[in-house]
C-alpha cells in the first residue's frame, strides 16, 4: 500500500504541475469496445503513449460479441455494416478482406436490415395461416408510407400534433389505421389481417430501434437519425474482426480486462491523502524518469480499490450504465443539464435467439417467419403480462447461406419482456420458441432445436441494453450534452477537458450504430490532439495531428 499526497498548485492552469513536467499526458479509456478502441488508436497515431483502457469484462469489443460454434460465427451483438459510402466501419472491413465471402443476398437494401434479401418473408397469424402475398404487399406499401412522413417532421420542419403524442409509434398506429379502416375494396377479415400486421411491423420497429415500444420514440427527432448510403452488409466471420483490427497496434498492456470502475474523482475532488495499489499500472513517462503523482486532476477507482491517477478519462460505457450508476459513479456529481440528458435519452434492449435445427422444416424461398397475433388488431399497446413474453417475438429470420450457418433461425425479441426472457434458461426458451414454430406455421410435427445460442444485453450488468434511441421529450440537444467534456470551459477556470464522453449514444446523426460509435472515439481522441497542440507549441512535445489509417 503506497499512500499519495495530490497536489493541487496552479490548478487554474492547464499548463501547471504535471503538464509542465517534461511527461505525457496520461490518459485513462474507460471501455474497450468500438469507442474505446478507436479514440485509444487516434491517440497513439498522433504521439499520446500513457493511455490506458479499462474494460470491466473479461473481453474487448462492448456490444460486438461473435461465437463460433463449429464451422459457424453467429454474432450476438452487432452483425450490419449500415451503408457503404463514407462508413468507416465498412471501409475497414473492405481493406481487411472482411467482405470477400459476402454473398449478394448478404447485401441487404432498405430500412431494415436482412441476412439475405432474397426469398420471401412468411407472414403468419397466430391461427397457422400463412397470410397472402398480395395482402402483404398492400399493406407493406401503406405503412412505408406512412413511415416516410414520420420522417418530414424533423427533416422539413413540420409540426407535431397533439393527438400524436409526440410518438412515432402513436402516430404511426393512428394514421395507419385509419387509412386501412377508410379503404373501401377491402373486406372485414382482410382490413383486421392488416390491422394485426400494423403491430407486427411497429415491434419489428423496436427491435430495429431498440425501444419497448415504438410509442416512446420521439416523433419530432425520429428523422434525424442518418441513414448512410449503399447496402447492409453482414461480415461472414464474425463482427468481432472489426474489433480485432483496431485492437491491432495498440500494445497488449495497455488493456486491462476484469477492470471495473467505481467511481471517477475529477477536478481534483479525491481527498489529499489516499491509498492506492498502483504496481501494475504501466508507465510511459518520458526521458524514463520517476512516476509522480502531483499533478493529475482525475483520479479512477477501480472495483479492486486501485486508484488510477490521470489527466484525461475517455468515458464509453453505455447509456445504460450511466443510467443506472451516474449518481455514484462521478464524485462530484454530472451537471445538472448532462444528468437530465442521460435521463430524457432512451436505450433498450433487443436480443437474439438462434436456434439450429437437424433439417429446415421451412421452404427453399422462405428468409422470414413473421409472427401477426390477430389478437393485437385493435390494441392500442403492445406490452404484455409476464408470463406472454414471447409475444413480443416478431419473427425468426433464416441465416443464408445454410453451407455457411448450417440450418438456423435467428428470433427477434425486445424491450422489457427480452429482459424478462434473459432470466429463463435456454431449455425453457427453447420449447417456447418451438411451439410458437409450430403454431405460427401450422406445422405441429416441427422438432426442438438441436441448440441455441441467444444474447443478454438488458442483464449484462457492464452494458445493460442494447443501444440509444431519442425518446419522447429528447432532443438531438441532448446527444449533444451527454457528449460535452467536463468541466465546462465558461463555468468554471478549471483544467478542461477532465472528462470525456464517447459511445454511439453521444453521437447526434449516427446513434445506435457501430460507425456512430467509432467515429465518436475519434471526435474525442480528436480534442486533446487539438488542445495538446496549442499547449504545446514551441514546448518540445510533438503531436502528430494524423488521421488513424487501419
Amino acid at each position: 500500500m503506497q499512500s499519495c499526497e495530490i497536489s493541487s498548485d496552479s490548478a487554474d492552469d492547464p499548463l501547471s504541475s504535471g503538464s509542465q513536467r517534461k511527461r505525457q499526458p496520461r490518459i485513462v479509456v474507460i471501455g474497450a469496445g468500438l469507442a474505446g478502441l478507436s479514440a485509444t488508436k487516434q491517440l497513439l497515431v498522433n504521439g499520446f503513449t500513457d493511455i490506458t483502457i479499462l474494460e470491466a469484462s473479461e473481453r474487448i469489443g462492448g456490444r460486438v460479441q461473435s461465437i463460433k460454434l463449429g464451422c459457424a460465427t453467429f454474432d450476438l451483438g452487432a452483425t450490419w455494416i449500415h451503408g457503404a459510402h463514407g462508413n468507416p466501419v465498412y471501409q475497414l472491413a473492405e481493406d481487411h478482406g472482411l467482405l470477400e465471402e459476402t454473398t449478394d443476398g448478404e447485401r441487404s437494401i432498405g430500412r431494415i436490415s436482412l441476412y439475405s434479401k432474397n426469398g420471401v418473408a412468411h407472414y403468419c397469424t397466430s391461427s397457422g395461416q400463412r397470410i397472402p402475398k398480395d395482402v402483404v404487399e398492400e399493406f407493406s406499401d401503406v405503412y412505408n408510407e406512412v413511415y416516410n412522413l414520420t420522417q418530414e417532421f424533423f427533416q422539413h420542419g413540420r409540426p407535431v400534433g397533439a393527438e400524436s403524442q409526440n410518438s412515432v409509434g402513436v402516430f404511426t398506429r393512428n394514421v395507419v389505421r385509419k387509412r386501412l379502416k377508410a379503404d373501401p375494396e377491402d373486406s372485414g377479415i382482410t382490413k383486421e389481417l392488416k390491422l394485426a400486421m400494423l403491430q407486427q411491423f411497429l415491434k419489428v420497429e423496436s427491435c430495429e430501434s431498440s425501444c419497448h415500444s415504438m410509442d416512446e420514440v420521439s416523433l419530432s427527432e425520429f428523422g434525424e437519425w442518418t441513414e448512410i448510403p449503399g447496402a447492409h452488409h453482414v461480415i461472414p466471420s464474425g463482427f468481432i474482426n472489426v474489433v480485432e483490427i483496431l485492437a491491432r497496434g495498440i500494445p497488449k498492456s495497455v488493456i486491462q480486462l476484469n477492470k471495473a470502475v467505481k467511481c471517477i474523482h475529477w477536478n481534483h475532488s479525491v481527498s489529499k491523502e489516499i491509498h492506492f495499489i498502483n504496481s501494475s499500472f504501466p508507465s510511459h513517462n518520458l526521458d524514463g524518469q520517476e512516476e509522480e503523482e502531483e499533478g493529475y486532476r482525475v483520479y479512477v477507482e477501480c472495483e479492486d480499490c486501485e486508484f488510477i491517477p490521470a489527466d484525461h478519462v475517455i468515458i464509453t460505457m453505455s447509456l445504460g450504465v450511466l443510467k443506472k450508476y451516474h449518481e455514484t459513479m462521478f464524485h462530484p456529481h454530472l451537471p445538472e443539464e448532462k444528468v437530465l440528458a442521460i435521463q430524457m435519452l432512451g436505450i433498450g434492449t433487443t436480443d437474439k435467439i438462434f436456434l439450429e435445427f437437424e433439417e429446415p422444416f421451412w421452404s427453399p424461398e422462405c428468409n422470414s417467419i413473421q409472427f401477426v397475433w390477430e389478437d393485437d388488431a385493435e390494441s392500442d399497446s403492445l406490452a404484455y403480462p409476464e408470463d406472454l413474453w414471447y409475444k413480443k417475438i416478431c419473427s425468426f429470420d433464416v441465416l443464408y447461406p445454410p453451407e455457411r450457418y448450417g440450418h438456423v433461425l435467428s428470433g427477434w425479441i425486445c424491450g422489457e419482456e427480452a429482459i424478462i426472457m434473459e432470466r429463463y434458461d435456454d431449455e425453457t426458451v427453447a420449447e417456447t420458441c418451438t411451439e410458437l414454430l409450430r403454431r405460427f406455421t401450422g406445422n405441429p410435427d416441427i422438432p426442438k432445436p438441436r441448440r441455441i445460442l441467444r444474447s443478454g444485453w438488458g442483464s449484462n450488468p457492464y452494458i445493460r441494453g442494447s443501444y440509444s434511441y431519442t425518446r419522447v421529450g429528447s432532443s438531438g440537444a441532448d446527444v449533444e450534452k451527454l457528449a460535452k467534456p467536463l468541466p465546462y470551459p465558461k463555468s468554471t477556470k478549471a483544467a478542461p477537458m477532465q472528462i470525456l464522453f464517447a459511445g454511439e449514444a453521444t453521437h447526434r446523426k449516427y446513434y445506435s450504430t457501430t460507425h456512430g460509435a467509432l467515429l465518436s472515439g475519434e471526435r474525442e481522441a480528436a480534442r486533446l490532439v487539438e488542445m495538446y497542440q496549442d499547449l504545446y507549441q514551441g514546448k518540445g512535445m510533438k503531436f502528430n495531428n494524423q488521421q488513424t489509417t487501419y
